[in-house]
């Protein structure tokens, strides 16, 4: 199959939902030619092909930081996309993959409708629902009604999580069919054990990691209290990511007393993440709301128990007592308290890691891909998008 994949975000910019589609593009590649619309800013390149993907950059202009977009940029991207794509007429691509019905939703729509092919709608969550932003669609009628429109017009909606699936019925009421398709990751590399002393770390240290940018929706300062609230002195954080809230996490940190037990790693290289989860004890999250959590993953790939609120796709697959703590929306006292039952407990941490590894074997890259690859034949055996209304 020719597949073209439009997403308004994909590496280095922005976050875990571009990660996701770039695993998926890359291990498709080895399969299928693929070519990826998205996003140029700062000094990445207008073409380049990278693990077999073609990947074609449109100028966004407004967009200042790889960790995040802004409005402007968004609202950039729709314009430039659609003309880019297309400019590409003779390729003639068997079907569009969509990745976050806002902002992407009208590119694709508008292409698969141009080319006359299927188009598979990607929901990732935040698209639809993000607490944390007053922006979020869901609050606004005026965005509500294109989506659910968008939504009703796609040959095929996946959702990686129960709960974005859930959204797309309860918030947009559109109770079409839809497809459940986990995301997947890349298999971490064999890498050597990070150096704990290359993080400032002691060997006796009790080592959490959070993975993820500084933004509003992952509340990180929150991680900060937890460690100071647990009293336990040779507990250590270490924050892998970077994000406009960075100063109120090292603010907080300040303020607590515990800056010197709080690493913030800024944004690095997968190999300096992995190496930093490598070293670590446990996995930590505040986040208000994921659409699915790949960071999870990652974590339980290092065999790492995961300890995270229980509001999000990460409920999938999640559960107090075998993979870490679900943790109620915000009680940081029970949060905190997890925190010290894994410090207390080494040997049921080791055990509950070891689970996770074995767990996490369901949810590589590849299972996702054969998935998405049925979906794509299966669309394209219909030879072109479904316009009609749902029926009710």
């Amino acid at each position: 199959m020719k597949i073209l994949f439009c997403n308004y975000e994909y590496p280095p910019l922005g976050g875990g939902g571009g990660v996701a589609m770039a695993a998926l593009a890359k291990e498709l590649a080895q399969r299928h030619d693929v070519t990826v619309l998205t996003s140029r800013a700062l000094e990445l390149p207008s073409e380049s092909i990278e693990d077999g993907v073609r990947i074609l950059r449109v100028p966004v202009l407004f967009r200042r930081q790889l960790a995040v977009a802004n409005f402007p940029s968004m609202l950039a991207y729709v314009p430039m996309a659609a003309l880019r794509g297309m400019s590409l007429k003779r390729q003639r691509y068997d079907v569009v993959n969509t990745h976050f019905v806002v902002p992407t939703g009208p590119v694709g729509q508008v292409l698969a409708s141009y080319y006359g092919v299927p188009n598979v709608l990607s929901v990732h969550g935040g698209d639809l629902f993000d607490p944390s932003k007053r922006s979020s669609p869901h609050r606004h009628a005026w965005l509500r009604g294109p989506i659910r429109r968008m939504l009703r017009a796609a040959s095929a909606v996946v959702g990686q999580s129960r709960n974005t699936l859930e959204h797309v019925k309860r918030i947009y009421g559109v109770t079409r069919s839809t497809e459940l398709i986990p995301l997947g990751i890349t298999r971490p590399p064999s890498i050597e054990r990070g150096a704990r002393g290359d993080f400032g770390l002691s060997v006796d240290a009790f080592v959490l990691v959070t993975v993820g940018r500084l933004v509003a929706r992952k509340s990180t300062s929150q991680l900060v209290r937890a460690l100071k609230a647990s009293n336990r002195s040779n507990t250590h954080l270490l924050v892998v990511g970077d994000g406009p809230d960075a100063a109120a996490v090292q603010n907080a940190a300040a303020e607590a007393g515990v800056s010197d037990r709080v690493h913030l790693l800024g944004h690095v290289s997968d190999e300096q993440k992995y190496r930093a989860l490598s070293v670590a004890d446990a996995f930590v999250s505040t986040s208000q709301h994921e659409g699915f959590g790949l960071v999870f993953l990652e974590a339980m790939a290092f065999g790492l128990p995961i300890i995270c609120y229980d509001h999000g796709g990460q409920t999938d697959f999640l559960a107090t007592g075998r993979t870490g703590h679900l943790i109620r929306l915000n009680d940081l006292d029970a949060f905190t308290q997890a925190i010290c039952d894994l410090h207390d407990h080494r040997q049921a941490t080791v055990e509950i890691g070891r689970h996770n590894r074995q767990l996490v074997e369901d949810y590589f890259i590849d299972h996702c891909a054969r998935r998405y690859e049925a979906l794509f034949e299966a669309a394209c055996a219909t030879n072109a998008p479904s316009m009609k209304p749902e029926s009710h």
